[in-house]
């Protein structure tokens, strides 16, 4: 599975904790904008966050960054008790069993390290060109056009 990390919704996250029952009238993160994190189970949230922290349902992708999809660290982002850093999301990208294995082999998809800087720091519109850029790809030679020879 995967999460896109570039791709805002329209909701903010306000909307989902108050359709939990939780109250946001007091959060400083209530108006922070949800991505599109894939089109799998787009109901279903998805918190990618640093540091990884004791939250009821985290998987740990390194030693500081996990991604949770408990109720938990919602009420705790709701209650200014927020992960240091951290990005909602909707849904998942998903492959069936081999196929991300296979398109890797086939070079259609650029794979990095993650990057705190890149998940956290930069706007979301620069995130898949500074990913690029740490695979050595610059993005602004790409072109959409195809030429014949």
């Amino acid at each position: 599975m995967g999460l896109i990390i570039n791709r805002l919704t329209n909701l903010k996250l306000r909307d989902i904790v108050e359709q939990l029952g939780i109250s946001a009238d007091t959060s400083v993160h209530a108006d922070m904008p949800l991505y599109i994190g894939g089109p799998v189970q787009n109901n279903r949230g998805f918190v990618l966050h640093e540091p990884i922290g004791k939250w009821e349902a985290t998987l740990s992708i390194s030693d500081t960054l996990g991604v949770t999809t408990s109720r938990d660290i919602l009420e705790a982002i709701i209650n200014n008790e927020a992960p240091e850093h951290f990005i909602v999301t909707l849904g998942y990208a998903g492959w069936d069993a081999g196929q991300l294995e296979k398109e890797m082999t086939e070079n259609a998809w650029l794979n990095v390290p993650a990057s705190h800087e890149i998940l956290f720091d930069l706007s979301p519109e620069n995130r898949w060109k500074a990913a690029a850029r740490l695979a050595g790809v610059d993005i602004s030679l790409l072109s959409s056009e195809a030429g014949h020879a």
